[in-house]
């Protein structure tokens, strides 16, 4: 069993009993799983970010109407099957978070998008792995807020890592 499918079964085993599991009672009696992409190394990125010189806070909505405070740090580009794809990594007092909107949105993904934690790296870069990308508690349940990805991290590729819909 790979590390990614330990981390996967580990947080299957959370969602189906931990307390705070973000998946209501009823959902936690036929949960059979997280639905994933196959682990695809293709998607397991070391990236140069180019800083902003600006890092100004701003305000990033959330579903349930409130927002959260983020500065945009800058941004990365990469290629995923043929395309090239920038986005953005902003960061807050909890450190650099990655949320984004692919073409998959709606169909495979979640529609509001999916989130990752960039690890920082020496000289300017990050590791990114899309195959750790997992949808916001917020797709389990509309208790949750979270914040909704800016449309400058919209992007027309498929980015075919990390979690599925929840539900087809």
């Amino acid at each position: 069993m790979s590390e990614l499918d330990n981390f996967r079964a580990e947080k299957d085993e959370f969602f189906r009993n931990h307390p705070q599991s973000p998946l209501t009672g009823e959902q936690k009696k036929d949960f059979q799983g997280l639905r994933y992409f196959p682990e695809n190394e293709a998607l397991r990125l070391e990236v140069k970010v180019e800083e902003f010189p600006n890092k100004e806070k701003f305000a990033m909505q959330t579903s349930t109407g409130g927002a959260q405070t983020y500065s945009r740090f800058g941004k990365f580009a990469f290629t995923v099957e043929g395309t090239t794809v920038e986005l953005t990594i902003y960061q807050s007092e909890n450190g650099f978070f990655l949320p984004f909107v692919d073409a998959l949105a709606g169909k495979e993904t979640y529609p509001a998008g999916r989130y990752l934690e960039p690890e920082v790296l020496p000289g300017n870069r990050f590791f990114v792995d899309f195959n750790l990308a997992y949808n916001p508690y917020c797709a389990y349940n509309e208790m949750w807020s979270c914040p909704i990805t800016p449309p400058e991290n919209r992007v027309k590729a498929a980015i075919r890592a990390g979690e599925r819909l929840f539900h087809e």
